[in-house]
Parts: structure tokens; C-alpha cells; sequence
């Protein structure tokens, strides 16, 4: 929808209406380091929470609305769908209350949806009421401009008006997550602080007195998000110079460098950092033995930080253990994501056995509570992998959306930003298209045979096993299922260092309007910036050569830099 038709919409309200009780609101006798936090179960919250601890102030939950009333600084951060959103405060009678605070002029900060509920409404489910505390409506980004929805990554910040809590800002770049956006307009003109730019312009943050709001996330926003934050929760202390330099001269959306961390227990029982070649991650016999340990790269958590502080836009972890019988037992990894997100500022996906489990005991568990620990642990995103490939064979073989799948139960509560489907084919060459059942493009790099056409065939368990499904109509399967995200692997490049394979990535991102993110190949600064100049891709990922320091993050940002990709520095 076009957002000049968001004033044709009537927005229903969401949820039962909710009889105003009188709130008491007590003298303010906390710490005056005390932060309130409103967690109502939404996405990653645990980021926030860190980010304000490092920052050296105290959280306190909100149980109840007195708990708004009485906060001497509110945060409200919030990511799903805007319903999900409006009707946990209606369910649990924070409206009037937190409507009550924010105009008290108390120092107020929303992120992302914490932002969005604050307008009149949105399109989103066919229209729901919001706070109506500014006035505009929120919409859904077009996606016949031919730009990737949701928008993902790292965007400049285009200043409106003075603030204290964006001076930090300087020209650095924010991270933003987010499908639908509020757009800007003279109605609500007064309350912009600043609009970022995405197929045109939205609203990027609003503020009144101590009322502020973001739809980028401060606390994935790295080091330039933690000033943010301080200057929020400090508006009258110094800020620390920027560090860096300037981001490059291109404008925009960057493009993302991924550090991917294949995560598996050695055989002493830890969990390690290891990389496969071709998926296999043991190192070679060197007397011809059978016995051949695990390959170890470094500690998780340990790499994490490191990738971090070299300027990664994204952390990756995929649990190739799996604890595939019961994931939510998987405290090891589980413990990975906690203690990586108490110092990585930057978003964390985790990948390996998201999906509905029953443990030994015979209870059930859906993929949505798998998921949400993992979210409540510190993750961002989840990363599907196998699982997508079964759900979307019966897809097309029924024509109906299952409606109970993992990617639908995921994407329902915590929006398609939050479900990544991770893609495992592998090149299959054919003669006659026109006898092949899949997609097939025309290749470059003919068949053993002389085939002159090719299509990439999905795998499942970790590549062992081949299916009768391709790479390209899995993407779009998942994506008209509610999954945000393609994580395209390859079989046949995974530690080669000879590239990307950029036929299978251009195939995948011409054929969906979710970003994809390339892996599998990379060797040199010149890989990254080939497969995002020549395709479509949002991003480039890579494992081994970060791991072995063969190649520097730094090294392959200012090569696309240096080339005109947009890129954060």
C-alpha cells in the first residue's frame, strides 16, 4: 500500500476495552540511577537491559501500572507486530498510565514499535488504534519500489531539529529493523527530531521536552547507541568524541558485513568456534587415523566481543550440535547468547533446532516457545533451517499455509524481522530446462557434461540429505509464509575462498522482496564487494577466514567503501 492511501484506512481498536482504574501515583523515593523498564514479552529485551547496565544505571520491571506512574525514567523498547503490541498494554492496563506518564513531561524513551504505538494507528492486520499521543499513522514500506522488506541494517540519520538525546549521532549510522514506518507530514512535523530515508522518507525519531522516541535500536547501534542511550539517561553529561572515522560519502541503507560463528560441542563435551570445509568441520587425519577431533577456532562468546570491536554489523551464531531432540535444553548455548549480549551491541541471530520439540517426558513445545527463549536469552533473530524445508514441501503441495508452522508462529508475534530461514543447496546441473521441474538459470560455469543450465537443490540435516525442492522456490515459499530474511549458504562454494557463488545468490534475490544475505566462499576484501555490486544481496557473510584473521572486517569495509557501497566504517 502506497502511503498516501494510510488516510483511506479505519482502524479497529485492538482488544477488549478496558475500564480506566485510578492510579496512585507515590512520591518518587527510588535511586535516581533507577531506570523502569516496560518488558511485556516482546522480542530481545535483554539487550536493553544490558545496555543500560553498562551504562551504570539499576532496572526495575514494570509489574503494574502503578509501577509507569510511579518511574522516575521510562523505557519502553518494543519489536512484533503493532496488535501484538497495543493489545499486551491493553491486557495488562498500562494505557491510561503510560498515555499519563508521557504527557507529564517524565523522561520517556520508546524504541521501534515503543515508537510506532505512539501514533494514531496503523495498516498493519487491516488497521489498528494506537495511543494517539502523535498524530499519523503507520504504514507498510512499498515494496514496488523493488527495495528488500522488512528494512534491515544500518541507516543515516537525516537531523530535523537540536536535540540533546541525537547530538551524539554526528554521521554515524543507526540500526533499524522494522516493515512498516511512520511518515512525516505537517501534522505531526512539530514532534520530528530526526527521518532516515528508504524508498523515502520516514520517521526516524520524535521528541517533545523529555519525551523521546526511536525507530532505529539504540542498543544494536553500537558504540554510537550507547551514547544515545547515555545522553537519555544523562542528558547533562559530556559525550565522548567519536573514535572512528566518517562513514562513507553513499548515503542510505549499507550494506551488512556478517561474522557467522558455527557453534558444536568437541568431543570433550564444550562448546567450541569450528568451520567446515563443505560442511565438514573435523580436521584432517595427519597418520591416516579414524580419530579426527573437532576443528577449534575459538571460544564463542570470546569471538564474539572481538568481531564487535572490529566493526561486524552483525553477529551470527548457528548451533550445528543441535540438541535436536530438545533444544530447550540446550543451556550451553542458551548461556552463549546471554553472556554475548551483556557486551555485543550489535544484533545477534542464532540458528539450530528452532522448531516445535516434545521432550522426554512427553510434553509438547511450539516452535514460538523455543524461539522465545532464545529471544529472552539475548537473540534477535532466529534462523531456521531444515524445518523451513519440510514445512514449505507441504506448502506447495497442499497450496495451504499451514497456519501453525514455525516461521508463521514466529513471524505472528514477533514480526518477519525476527525469522531468518537459512538455505543449505547445492548446484545440480541439467541440459533441457525445459525437462527440469525447478528454476533454472543459464550458468556461466558449465556442467562436467557440458551443461550449459543449472538449479541448486536444497539439503537438510546439516547437508547430508538431498531434497526434491530448489533454493529459489524455498525463498519464495518461506517469505509468503512471514519469514523476513534468506541466510543463502552453498554447498558447493563452503571453504573454497574462490567467491560467492553469484548466480545462485542474483537467482534468489530476484526472485523475493526479503533481503538476502550471501554466504559460503568468501576469501579476499574483493569477494564482498563483488557478490553486493553484481546482486542483490543486503549483506555478505563469512566464518573462517575472520576466525583465522586471513582477512580483517576493517579490510573488507574499506574495499567496498572504496568502491561506493554504502557501508558503516
Amino acid at each position: 500500500m502506497h502511503a498516501s492511501s494510510t488516510s483511506r484506512v479505519r482502524f479497529a481498536r485492538c482488544g477488549a476495552a478496558r475500564v480506566r482504574s485510578p492510579v496512585t501515583v507515590c512520591s518518587m523515593s527510588g535511586s535516581s540511577r533507577e531506570v523502569t523498564l516496560l518488558d511485556y514479552g516482546a522480542g530481545n529485551v535483554r539487550s536493553v537491559r544490558n545496555a543500560i547496565r553498562k551504562l551504570g544505571f539499576d532496572v526495575k520491571d514494570v509489574q503494574s501500572a502503578a509501577d509507569i506512574a510511579n518511574a522516575e525514567r521510562l523505557v519502553f523498547p518494543g519489536v512484533g507486530s503493532f496488535v501484538t503490541g497495543i493489545d499486551a498494554i491493553n491486557d495488562r492496563g498500562y494505557a491510561s498510565a503510560l498515555k499519563d506518564y508521557i504527557q507529564s513531561s517524565r523522561p520517556f524513551l520508546g524504541i521501534c514499535l515503543g515508537l510506532q504505538l505512539l501514533f494514531d494507528g496503523s495498516e498493519e492486520n487491516g488497521g489498528c488504534e494506537g495511543l494517539g499521543i502523535i498524530p499519523g499513522y503507520v504504514a507498510k514500506f512499498d515494496t514496488s519500489l523493488g527495495l528488500p522488506v522488512p528494512h534491515i541494517g544500518w541507516n543515516n540519520l537525516h537531523l530535523k531539529k537540536k536535540s540533546d538525546l541525537l547530538d551524539p549521532v554526528e554521521n554515524d549510522r543507526v540500526y533499524f529493523v522494522h516493515s512498516y514506518r511512520a511518515i512525516p507530514d505537517a501534522k505531526n512535523e512539530d514532534w520530528v527530531l530526526a527521518t532516515s530515508n528508504y524508498g523515502g522518507e520516514f520517521v526516524a525519531a520524535v521528541g517533545k521536552g523529555n519525551m523521546y522516541a526511536s525507530q532505529f535500536h539504540p542498543e544494536k547501534s553500537g558504540k554510537v547507541g550507547l551514547k544515545i542511550l547515555k545522553a537519555f539517561l544523562e542528558p547533562n553529561a559530556e559525550t565522548e568524541p567519536s573514535e572512528k572515522m566518517s562513514n562513507s560519502s553513499v548515503d542510505g541503507l549499507s550494506k551488512r558485513v556478517i561474522a557467522c560463528l558455527d557453534v558444536r560441542a568437541n568431543d570433550n563435551g564444550d562448546l567450541v568456534v569450528t568451520k567446515g570445509d563443505q560442511y565438514d568441520v573435523r580436521e584432517a587425519s595427519s597418520n591416516g587415523g579414524s580419530e579426527r577431533p573437532v576443528r577449534n577456532l575459538g571460544k564463542p562468546v570470546e569471538l564474539a566481543n572481538r568481531y564487535f570491536e572490529e566493526g561486524a554489523d552483525e553477529v551470527t551464531f548457528l548451533n550445528i550440535t543441535g540438541f535436536r531432540d530438545f533444544p530447550l535444553s540446550d543451556l550451553p548455548m542458551l548461556d552463549v547468547l546471554e553472556r554475548t549480549s551483556e557486551g555485543v551491541f550489535v544484533p545477534l541471530t542464532v540458528g539450530g533446532g528452532i522448531r516445535g520439540f516434545t521432550d522426554g517426558e512427553g510434553k509438547s513445545y511450539t516452535a514460538l516457545e523455543v524461539a522465545s527463549e532464545y529471544f529472552r536469552s539475548g537473540a534477535d533473530k532466529v534462523s531456521i533451517g531444515s524445518d523451513a524445508v519440510y514445512i514449505v514441501e507441504e506448502f506447495l503441495k497442499t497450496g495451504k499455509k499451514p497456519g501453525d508452522s514455525s516461521i508463521e508462529q514466529i513471524s505472528r508475534v514477533y514480526g518477519a524481522q525476527a525469522v531468518v530461514v537459512s538455505i543449505d543447496p547445492k548446484r545440480v546441473y541439467v541440459s533441457d530446462p525445459e525437462q527440469c521441474p525447478h528454476s533454472c538459470v543459464k550458468t556461466e560455469k558449465t556442467g562436467p557434461n557440458g551443461e550449459a543450465f543449472c538449479w541448486w537443490q536444497c539439503t537438510v540435516k546439516g547437508g547430508r540429505e538431498a531434497r526434491e525442492l530448489g533454493a529459489v522456490e524455498l525463498a519464495k515459499g518461506v517469505e509468503e509464509l512471514g519469514a523476513g530474511e534468506i541466510l543463502l549458504n552453498c554447498i558447493d562454494k563452503d571453504g573454497t575462498g574462490e567467491g560467492f557463488d553469484l548466480e545462485l545468490v542474483n537467482a534468489v534475490s530476484t526472485a523475493v522482496t526479503i533481503p538476502v544475505i550471501a554466504s559460503s566462499g568468501a576469501g579476499v576484501p574483493e569477494h564482498f564487494s563483488e557478490v553486493l555490486n553484481k546482486t542483490g544481496a543486503a549483506a555478505a557473510l563469512a566464518a573462517g577466514i575472520f576466525h583465522r584473521k586471513e582477512v580483517e572486517i576493517s579490510a573488507v569495509k574499506e574495499h567496498m567503501a572504496e568502491g561506493g557501497i554504502p557501508t558503516r566504517l
